[in-house]
């Protein structure tokens, strides 16, 4: 089936499912709230789900111009010790490919020239949503891709889910150094990662719960195996990002609706939330990447999460009879495909979180030592 569709939100997850209605023939409209499209360079780890995903919509050979392969990476202790090594060989032998690791502006370069490439599906910044009504107004598809704070969501399934907070800071930044060795290194209330992202440099992660400036995180790992201090010594703090870890809190019901939205609206600040929907049809919503099922960092899905959302979307959209019907049995379709495995990766994901952060380490250490590797 073909139709016409907003999405709103030009993140990963917005940017892929656009590229896959248009690929199906939909009319597609794209709409982010900011003036400009981020562009920080933490990476991002693409699963080799992920890339047949991005195959299919078209930028996987751009995806792997600019990608490095993920291997030979441990867990470690604060000294250095190796105490296990991360499955990224068990999961290339499995896939056939390596896990590969791409900086977010990279990543974001792909999706924007795949769009380009259609050369009638705009783009427009600065534009917040207010009201859904206003903005599904002949349309026959809105899709949420605006973030854990999605106003698309709240709009139509209310504000029982929303972002809630784990109780952990964390850092991020790229060194203009390449380390010698990768993975991550986990201590007491606190942990370090290490990733390539191209050559000569480095992604580094890390959440230590009291600091609060670079001084003091500097300080936190001061006493860590090499090459971290000098990892924190070669990256401008002018560039680091720091942010507090949150997931969306409790799991959605659906990440699909058709319904009359409840009486939480979204609205201007000026204008009430009064508009009660009338005995028209509402236009069908689909929610992908955060905006459906924001997760804790710590498996590294939160963009492969979003791609397989729009791969899996756009495909039964595309594979759907024409019609309101259609429709709605292609948004069944993807909230089966995509729902229950989303929610268990984002639930494995707050579960690791606290694992890694214990200060429990005795324990903890002894059962990752008996990891396979």
């Amino acid at each position: 089936m073909t139709g016409t569709a907003t999405v709103v939100g030009a993140g990963i997850g917005g940017l892929a499912t656009a590229i896959g209605l248009r690929r199906a023939g939909w009319t597609v409209t794209v709409l982010e709230r900011r003036t400009e499209l981020e562009r920080y360079g933490a990476a991002f780890g693409i699963h080799p789900t992920a890339q047949s995903a991005l195959d299919r919509l078209g930028v996987g050979d751009a995806l792997r111009d600019h990608a490095v392969p993920y291997r030979d990476a441990h867990i470690r202790t604060p000294e250095g010790t190796p105490m296990a090594r991360l499955p990224l060989e068990r999961i290339e032998s499995k896939a056939g490919r390596p896990e590969l690791l791409i900086s977010r502006p990279y990543l974001l370069d792909a999706l924007l020239a795949g769009l380009d490439a259609f050369g009638d599906v705009p783009l427009k910044l600065g534009e917040r949503v207010t009201d859904l009504d206003d903005l599904a107004a002949g349309q026959d598809l809105v899709i949420g891709a605006d973030g854990i704070r999605s106003a698309v969501r709240t709009d139509r399934f209310g504000d029982r889910s929303g972002p809630r907070r784990v109780g952990t800071v964390a850092w991020i930044g790229i060194a203009d150094l390449e380390s010698p060795v990768h993975g991550e290194t986990w201590g007491s209330g606190r942990f370090f990662g290490l990733t390539p992202v191209e050559p000569g440099r480095t992604n580094w992660y890390a959440t230590v719960p009291e600091a609060t400036t670079a001084e003091e995180l500097r300080a936190s790992f001061a006493g860590w195996h090499d090459p971290i201090p000098r990892i924190l010594d070669a990256t401008d703090p002018a560039t680091w990002i720091r942010y507090e870890m949150r997931h969306l809190h409790p799991a959605l019901p659906s990440f699909v609706s058709a319904d009359a939205r409840p009486a939480s609206r979204v609205t201007t600040d000026a204008r009430p939330a009064s508009r009660v929907t009338t005995g028209a049809r509402p236009t069908p919503v689909a929610l992908v990447g955060d905006a459906a099922h924001a997760m804790t960092p710590n498996l590294g899905q939160g963009a492969c999460t979003a791609i397989l959302d729009a791969d899996a979307l756009t495909r039964a959209l595309a594979a759907a009879p024409p019609g309101p019907a259609g429709t709605a049995g292609a948004l069944r379709a993807y909230d089966a495909e995509r729902r229950r495995s989303a929610q268990r990766t984002a639930f494995a994901s707050r579960t690791l979180h606290r694992f890694m952060s214990t200060e429990r380490t005795r324990l903890r250490d002894a059962a990752v030592r008996l990891l396979p590797g």
